[in-house]
């Protein structure tokens, strides 16, 4: 009988959520809302202080104070952060290697090796729901903050272009992230309890929508379309929610009313239709665009392995400017291997995603969520289609999302179940895992 306890109690420790581990996971927190909302590019002041390097540096500590007292450990990562490892290792080997600039190589891969600490720190400390959640509504508030300050700083800019400093200083780069956002804002709305908050969330689903609309991106707007028609699935035809389609159509037709004219002009002069200076400027980027992209096969063909070095094909080109495409972009500077090893960290996201698609026993938040993650990732395949979003933390934020919620689930299988006592149903409120018939008692954190 001892030996059975003992045997029992060693079970439910290894699945017992270690303590004190608050102060990792706030700092985790502060660097998404640094790198996500950029105050110190559009609050005065704050652009004397490297704000992301202190939450970044302070990250690490965090991470390097965690081992050995997380749930997890550094051999519990998934395949996709070794993946992700060896991409990064491939990318100094190029940078140190680089024919075009090696310091600027190094510098610029040094700062996108940052997101393996968030990456690793976000697998090892979300371990639950009410965790995931946190980390996307902070994601969500954070680009339709931006978004907000976007239209508040340059409704006058032709595009918003240069209104925020940081990675939304490019219109594409603005609509890109507001694409990958909008889902999770999608699902807090289905989840929101009561109607002011509900209220909220349609608010600022609007003010992302037109932020796109205003940035004139053809490529954003191609994405969201792919990624929109997507999460209308999962939300408005599985869910049965079959307004949102109308209410979505809706939207879009005013959207583009009000401030569609100068994305409408760039969208027809891909054809050469350019009878306006817009259009005649969006077709000469059509062009330089094409260029850029032959341009960029013949440097995959004159450096196949190690590629140019991060963030030198703008000087490779020869007119300063990213090739319009990430597979092309990641290829073109890290080699082959980088985009094969590219290819095989995403691929990992879309496994994740569907074993947690296959699942039937998902409460009604968590597959709200699952939709949500499943319809960013659409859009961003899609949208690398026409972008250069490589170094852009956004796409690999979804992948440790993914991979957290398939560790999360897998962990709650094994743990040893909790006895039922007399009146009690024997669900866990508040973190998002109950019986999917039983998931409206909820109460979740907003």
């Amino acid at each position: 009988m001892i030996e059975a306890d003992e045997k029992t109690g060693a079970r439910e420790a290894k699945f017992r959520k270690p303590a004190n581990l608050n102060g990792a996971f706030f700092w985790l927190s502060a660097f998404y809302v640094v790198y996500c909302a950029r105050p110190e590019d559009w609050i005065p002041g704050l652009k004397y202080i490297p704000l992301a390097k202190i939450t970044g540096f302070l990250a690490l500590l965090g991470l390097l104070n965690s081992l050995g007292r997380t749930q997890r450990k550094l051999k519990d990562l998934p395949r996709e952060s070794k993946y992700l490892l060896a991409m990064i290792g491939v990318l100094f080997a190029s940078a140190f290697l680089s024919p075009i600039w090696k310091g600027g190589a190094v510098n610029h891969t040094i700062d996108f090796a940052k997101v393996y600490i968030v990456w690793v720190l976000t697998f090892l400390l979300v371990t639950d729901f009410k965790r995931l959640r946190r980390i996307i509504y902070i994601q969500a508030v954070s680009v339709a903050v931006i978004s907000a300050v976007s239209i508040i700083m340059g409704h006058s800019r032709l595009r918003l272009e240069g209104v925020i400093g940081g990675i939304y200083s490019n219109p594409n780069d603005l609509a890109f992230a507001i694409v990958l956002t909008l889902p999770f804002c999608l699902a807090f709305l289905l989840t929101a309890k009561g109607a002011v908050i509900k209220l909220c969330w349609t608010g600022t689903i609007l003010i992302m929508g037109l932020t796109l609309v205003m940035t004139a991106s053809r490529a954003g707007f191609v994405s969201l379309v792919i990624s929109g028609t997507v999460c209308l699935w999962h939300f408005g035809v599985k869910g049965r929610r079959f307004y949102l389609i109308g209410a979505t159509g809706l939207a879009t037709v005013l959207l583009l009313a009000v401030a569609g004219g100068p994305l409408m002009t760039r969208l027809t002069a891909i054809t050469g239709s350019a009878d306006t200076q817009m259009g005649a400027i969006a077709y000469e980027s059509y062009e330089a665009r094409k260029f850029l992209m032959r341009r960029a096969l013949e440097g995959i063909e004159h450096y196949p392995i190690l590629g140019l070095g991060a963030q030198n094909f703008q000087v490779y080109s020869g007119i300063w400017h990213d090739v319009h495409m990430t597979y092309l972009q990641i290829a073109v500077e890290g080699g082959i291997p980088s985009l094969i090893l590219y290819l095989l960290f995403f691929g990992c996201a879309f496994s994740n995603l569907r074993k947690l698609l296959r699942r039937k026993d998902l409460d009604m938040h968590t597959t709200l969520f699952v939709g949500g993650l499943h319809s960013s990732m659409i859009g961003f395949v899609i949208g690398a289609l026409f972008a250069p979003e490589a170094y852009q933390f956004f796409p690999y934020f979804s992948v440790a999302y993914t991979s957290a919620l398939v560790a999360t689930i897998a962990e709650r299988e094994k743990a040893p179940k909790a006895p039922v006592t007399p009146g009690s149903s024997g669900r866990r409120y508040g973190d998002g895992w109950g019986s999917k018939k039983k998931s409206d008692d909820f109460t979740l954190v907003h």
